[in-house]
Parts: C-alpha cells; sequence; structure tokens
C-alpha cells in the first residue's frame, strides 16, 4: 500500500495540475512536496491514480477538498465521503484539507466556496460536521482561510476567532491562505497584520500562496482571487512576516492560465528565498 513521504517545516510544495503531469513523471524536478485535489482522484482505476501511484514514493502529498460543504446545513454527502476515506486510506497523505464555506443547498452543489455567516449557529454546524467527518476518516483536517467578497449583516465573530475556535472545538488544523487575507484586506478592510497576529500560528499545517486578478469597476477596484498569476509583492510580504512565527510547509498554488512548470518552481524557489532570508 502506497504511503506519503512526511512533509518537512518550511518545505515549498506546488500545486499539482494536469499539464505538468507527465513532465513531472519524466523529470522528478526538485519539487518538496505536491498538493492535489482530492476530488480528482476518487477513481481507483483512473490514470490520476496511477500517476499517484508512480509519484508517491517520490514526493510527499497533500489532498486538498473542495465538495465536502461543511458549512452547509444539508447533510453531509456521506458517498463523497466514503470516496475520500478510500483515497486517503490508500495513499496516507501527510496533509488534508478543506474550506471554510459552503457548496450546496438542498443537496445542489455550486461550483462557488461560498462564504459562511461568522454566527455562533453557523460556528456549531461547521464544527458539528467536521468531527463527523474526522472522526469516519480518522485523520484530522485543516481548515483553510476564504476568499470573500461579501460580509452578512448578522457576522460579529473575527473570522481568525472563528477559525482559532474551530481548532479549538474540533482538535483540527490550521490552513493559512496568505493571498485570501490580502484580498479580503483590499476588498473588504481586513487588517491583514492583525489576523496573522491572532490566528492560532501553533495550529497552522500548511501555508498557501497564490496570485489574484484586478477587476475594474463602475465604483472602483476588486481584486479576484483567480490563482492563475505570480505571487503579488504584498502576499511575499505577509509569508515573510508569518515566517518569522511559523514554520509549516508552504504551497504555491497555480489554478488557472496555467503556465510552463518552470515558472511554478521559479515561484518555489523564491519562496525558499524569502526563507534564506530569515535564517
Amino acid at each position: 500500500m502506497p504511503r506519503s513521504l512526511p512533509i518537512a517545516d518550511n518545505a515549498i510544495g506546488v500545486g499539482l495540475r494536469s499539464p505538468h503531469h507527465q513532465q513531472i513523471l519524466a523529470e522528478k524536478p526538485a519539487i518538496d512536496w505536491l498538493e492535489v485535489h482530492s476530488e480528482n482522484f476518487f477513481n481507483a482505476s483512473s490514470s490520476q491514480r496511477l500517476l499517484l501511484d508512480q509519484l508517491c514514493d517520490t514526493y510527499p502529498l497533500s489532498f486538498h477538498g473542495v465538495g465536502l460543504s461543511l458549512g452547509s446545513t444539508d447533510p453531509l454527502d456521506m458517498q463523497h465521503l466514503a470516496k475520500m476515506k478510500e483515497l486517503i486510506d490508500t495513499y496516507q497523505p501527510a496533509l488534508i484539507s478543506e474550506h471554510l464555506s459552503w457548496s450546496s443547498f438542498g443537496s445542489r452543489y455550486f461550483n462557488d466556496l461560498l462564504p459562511v455567516p461568522l454566527t455562533t449557529e453557523s460556528l456549531d454546524i461547521f464544527c458539528d460536521k467536521l468531527n463527523v467527518v474526522q472522526d469516519f476518516l480518522g485523520r484530522a483536517l485543516a481548515i483553510e482561510n476564504p476568499t470573500v467578497y461579501l460580509t452578512f449583516q448578522d457576522s460579529f465573530i473575527d473570522e481568525w476567532d472563528f477559525l482559532n475556535e474551530i481548532q479549538h472545538r474540533c482538535q483540527c488544523g490550521l490552513l493559512l491562505d496568505l493571498n485570501n487575507i490580502y484580498v479580503n484586506s483590499i476588498n473588504l478592510g481586513v487588517d491583514a497584520t492583525q489576523y496573522l497576529q491572532n490566528i492560532d500560528v501553533g495550529a497552522v499545517r500548511e501555508i498557501h500562496l497564490a496570485g489574484f486578478t484586478r477587476k475594474q469597476l463602475e465604483d472602483g477596484e476588486i481584486l479576484i482571487d483567480t490563482h492563475g498569476s505570480p505571487v503579488s509583492e504584498p502576499v511575499w510580504e505577509l509569508f515573510r512576516q508569518f515566517r518569522e512565527v511559523c514554520s509549516a510547509p508552504a504551497l504555491i498554488e497555480w489554478d488557472t492560465d496555467i503556465p510552463a512548470l518552470e515558472v511554478l518552481l521559479a515561484e518555489a524557489a523564491r519562496a525558499h528565498q524569502k526563507q534564506q532570508v530569515l535564517s
């Protein structure tokens, strides 16, 4: 049975995307670890599974889910969860993660990761479902902070406190996406420095670094979390700041307008350089 290698502190990984599959298999470039979207690998007889079989002896793996809809009032999709458990049991990834979001209503699923109200009721729903998931999988997850483009009038809990309370109640980890924090700081006025100062650093298991797109609207500019461009200078600065207190492995995420593999490797090399400056 394949078993993923562990991911070291300060390791820099990249997201494994289909345009790069064959090149990575052939060249085995020096990448600290790889992250995959769990749902793309549910089919046990697929070519994607064969790919993992060929890569798991070389690269540590992280499974990043997008379909559990933990913030929804819908019941958990147990078929989805069973497929996830089979995948996790087969490869024993070093990390497993999901999002602070919801994406289903009345058993109808959407392509978007939608924001949850930051209320005690929403917190109870999320924690109850996450505890069921972790008990079923026999593994703790890391929960990622979202990009949001609106806030709810009923929200009264700061997002970092909401995540910290999830971690406290569920004994899960946190996945801190620094690009999401920066995008929210510009679009919604969230204080990025205050966020990093108040998040439970000891619970952070993984860091995401990605790019955004600027969109001009009639009444101003908005940043869109597209994961389709290099990491921005402000996000690099947040990474530099956070690296002073957190050694969790970091990932270069690039999901749209996917460039040549060499571009991702250059971004990973830059992340290594940012860390070396601190050492």
